[in-house]
């Protein structure tokens, strides 16, 4: 037998053996993830329809209520149905996994692409004619009516340059609204939705309108009420449509359809009183909040913590089983599956593979500091084992005192290998945030937030991350061209040095600081234009409403209504800039085996001919690298990172000094597949890096680079200033099924995790469970990899949706044994 079919069987017997662990799907829930699975993703024109009615209607009206008056118009006038396998109702459009269009962000690039969704190498949309015709006639009354055309028109003409060249990846940011955040489920929960109308109409009452400000909130707290009967009226709809359909159900399915009748006429408007409300409350908000904006990384929150009362209760009322309970919640990730995002072809490649980066996360600790793990933290666990799914995006909290036993479990379900759980550590999150401001006990309460970002769930303003990406190896680049970008040949910033000129390798990182800086303070301007944007044209009444203090301080979420208010923007290929500090110190100006010309040249001519090959093969072979705890590189990274540290700090957000803590930005590592976009536009680089192909990813080291083992990789990591690094640091790796063959091996991952955390203060990892044979086997015959799952970076997607440059990428990524 080949060495590929031993791994391919050694593959699928590990994970039939770890999926006999967890159990199996019910029947019901099996049938209805191969229904969603199966549809094909179609764009969906209903909720532009309904939008573009609704402006018109509403159009001289205050922003916030014409937004109000819209979702309503959706709510009460979108197709609903009911699934015959569901036990939970909600839908996002009309059908599933079909993808709304969103025309008061963006339309241009939908109407470019209409005819290309169905052409893409990945990330392909179905759509029909009439749809096209229907998107087309909208046109007119959205030309230059839109948030990215606004946008568009509130950039200065300083930062155009970077505009059009897609220096600062601002496309999604343009295109999208609400997003990196996790609104008050808990609060939702105990008080429902009146607890929140309640508290709107007394915050009304008291307002004095003869002070000018008073005026903006009045109209927002109506906006509030609006919208809070909308999704009165939304769930009231389900209700009604169950009790039809009961008429003809079978006898077991008429009492399940009543009772979901009844339970959408209970929540979320009233406080929830059993597990059954509770997760229907919160599929209905949570889809509900991706009608109203098309922002991603909406997230749960810390679901087993909220969840649990209901839980506890159901099983010593005996109202449900330890079975009935999973199979409610893989009903959820099943429902959470149905949403979906259709993102321009420029955007899918910084978010290849369709993610919404719903982020559920378990564990860690409570707000009294013990051990939060309970008995649906397990279960939680065994119900995305059993669906098997990328989306929720599932991350466990670690601590030094978590359960031996739920850390066992959690590696359990790692070997399956769809990429979950990732990992966040306590011992360094929960202390940078205490030091930026954040109170002890919301510290202790934070939740990873769509990738590895980290915010305090129901308290966190608009994008903890997920602005400008900033591309260090391009920075790089320009800095060495004297400040012209080498491949659109403009310039990008003054002339800092010319590095065929240069005499020393301080010159070289002084013109690199200088650049650095420079680009950030660009950064930053065409944030705050883009932000200010935002604020103005697309207020997102329910998603303020439910996020703590925005009725308390009559402001929504983007003018200062959150309670924190942290960003940062995403850095680039962090390890190919460490390895091209490396070789440049070392092999040009350390020992002079080549002349800045000779390696300028080589960069410029992407490594051509012999000659240009034995540099390539210099820099790779004969230079430190990044990934191998050596001080050499790591240093360097860690040096010119502090840089873009201490110059970012100096800029506050747009909502700084209007009510929120913070108001700051720092820095962030959570570049999700941004490496192979950006990757696509640097030339090549000094650690001998081809042209155009993809960039490091994340934090971690470069392909096949890192060649002394994980605990070297994990010492190289732990030397970045991870405490200040507070948008999170990503971390990837790669292993073979074989390495957790063993008990002993699982053993040795979990030993090695602790001292990554405990020891050396590790922010996050994540680990890509397959065989560089089965990978290559689902490129060649993807009809057999229908459920192949990797890691793309902070999420997980099906392997066959990605583009193949993506595929490529996760396939070249170094493979480790323990």
């Amino acid at each position: 037998m080949t060495l590929e079919l031993l791994t391919q069987k050694y593959t699928n017997e590990t994970q039939q053996n770890s999926q006999k662990h967890f159990g199996y799907l019910t029947p019901r829930m099996y049938k209805y993830r191969n229904k969603v699975l199966d549809k094909k993703p179609y764009i969906d024109a209903q909720r532009a329809l309904l939008v573009t009615e609704s402006y018109q209607k509403h159009q001289a009206k205050p922003n916030v209520l014409k937004r109000a008056y819209m979702l309503q118009n959706i709510l009460e006038n979108m197709s609903i149905y009911i699934d015959d396998e569901t036990m939970i109702v909600g839908n996002q459009a009309s059908s599933d996994k079909d993808a709304p269009i969103f025309p008061e962000y963006t339309l241009e690039f939908v109407l470019a692409e209409l005819d290309l969704f169905e052409k893409r190498d990945g990330d392909v949309f179905y759509i029909t004619e009439e749809t096209k015709e229907q998107l087309r006639a909208l046109a007119p009354f959205w030309e230059d009516n839109t948030l990215r055309a606004r946008a568009g028109t509130m950039l200065p003409q300083e930062v155009q340059v970077y505009m059009e060249t897609g220096f600062f990846g601002m496309e999604g940011k343009m295109n999208s609204g609400d997003a990196h955040l996790a609104v008050n489920y808990q609060k939702l929960l105990t008080e429902g939705l009146r607890g929140f109308e309640e508290k709107t109409k007394q915050a009304k009452a008291k307002l004095d309108l003869t002070v000018p400000e008073n005026i903006d909130k009045y109209h927002f707290y109506d906006a509030i009420l609006i919208t809070i009967s909308a999704v009165k009226n939304y769930a009231q709809r389900f209700a009604d449509l169950a009790r039809k359909q009961a008429k003809d159900a079978s006898a077991a399915r008429k009492a399940e359809l009543l009772e979901i009748a009844a339970i959408c006429e209970t929540v979320p408007y009233e406080p929830a009183q059993t597990f059954a409300q509770a997760i229907q409350a919160v599929w209905f908000i949570q889809c509900i909040l991706q009608i109203e904006s098309n922002g991603h990384s909406l997230s749960y929150g810390r679901f087993d913590q909220y969840m649990y009362p209901y839980v506890k209760a159901d099983l010593e009322a005996g109202r449900e089983t330890e079975a009935s309970i999973v199979e409610r919640l893989t009903n959820l990730w099943i429902k959470t599956l149905t949403i979906n995002k259709v993102r321009s072809q420029a955007h899918t490649f910084s978010s290849a593979g369709s993610p919404l980066y719903q982020n559920v996360t378990i564990g860690g600790q409570t707000r009294q500091k013990e051990d939060a793990v309970n008995p649906l933290s397990f279960m939680v666990l065994r119900s995305v084992a059993q669906t098997h799914l990328p989306q929720p995006n599932l991350t466990v909290r670690y601590h030094a005192g978590l359960d031996p036993e739920f850390m066992n479990e959690a590696i359990e379900v790692m070997k399956l290998g769809f990429g979950m759980p990732a990992f966040n550590n306590d011992e360094i999150i929960i202390p940078s945030f205490i030091q930026k401001g954040v109170s002890v006990e919301d510290a202790y309460d934070y939740s990873a937030i769509g990738c590895v970002e980290t915010a305090v769930p129901g308290k966190w303003g608009y994008r903890c991350t997920g602005m400008s990406y900033m591309n260090f190896p391009k920075v790089l680049l320009i800095a060495m061209n004297g400040g012209i970008d080498p491949v659109s040949g403009k310039r990008f910033t003054p002339n800092y040095g010319y590095f065929p000129e240069m005499q020393s390798f301080e010159e070289l990182t002084t013109a690199f600081d200088e650049t650095l800086r420079y680009l950030t303070k660009m950064s930053v301007i065409v944030e705050n234009a883009i932000d200010l944007s935002l604020e103005r044209e697309v207020p997102d009444i329910l998603c303020s409403a439910l996020t703590d203090d925005c009725i308390g301080r009559g402001k929504h979420l983007k003018e200062g209504g959150a309670v924190y208010d942290y960003i940062s923007g995403l850095q680039v290929g962090i390890a190919n800039l460490a390895d091209s500090l490396a070789a440049v110190k070392k092999l040009v100006f350390s020992e002079e085996r080549l002349t800045p010309a000779e390696l300028w040249h080589a960069l410029q001519t992407d490594y051509a001919g012999e000659e240009g090959e034995r540099i390539r093969q210099m820099l790779i072979n004969e230079a430190p690298k990044y990934g191998n705890d050596d001080d050499y590189a790591d240093k360097l990274v860690t040096a010119a990172y502090d840089v873009y540290i201490e110059e970012i700090a100096k800029y506050p957000n747009t909502r700084y000094g209007r009510g929120p803590i913070g108001g700051i930005r720092y820095s962030g590592t959570s570049s999700i597949s941004a490496n192979v976009g950006q990757g696509r536009g640097t030339l090549a680089t000094p650690d001998g890096r081809h042209a155009g192909t993809p960039l490091a990813e994340g934090c971690s080291p470069s392909h096949n680079m890192d060649q002394k083992g994980p605990t070297s990789v994990l010492k190289s990591i732990a030397k970045l200033p991870t405490h200040e690094i507070v948008g999170g640091v990503l971390l990837n790796q790669k292993v073979n099924p074989q390495t957790l063959a063993k008990e002993e091996d699982k053993q040795k991952l979990i030993a090695l995790l602790r001292t990554f955390f405990n020891r050396l203060h590790g922010y996050h990892i994540q680990y890509n469970v397959v065989s560089k044979e089965t990978l290559l086997d689902a490129q060649k015959h993807p009809e057999e990899h229908r459920d192949l799952i990797v890691r793309v970076a902070g999420y997980s997607a099906f392997f066959n949706v990605l583009s193949k440059a993506t595929q490529d990428d996760i396939i070249a990524r170094t493979e480790h044994a323990l």
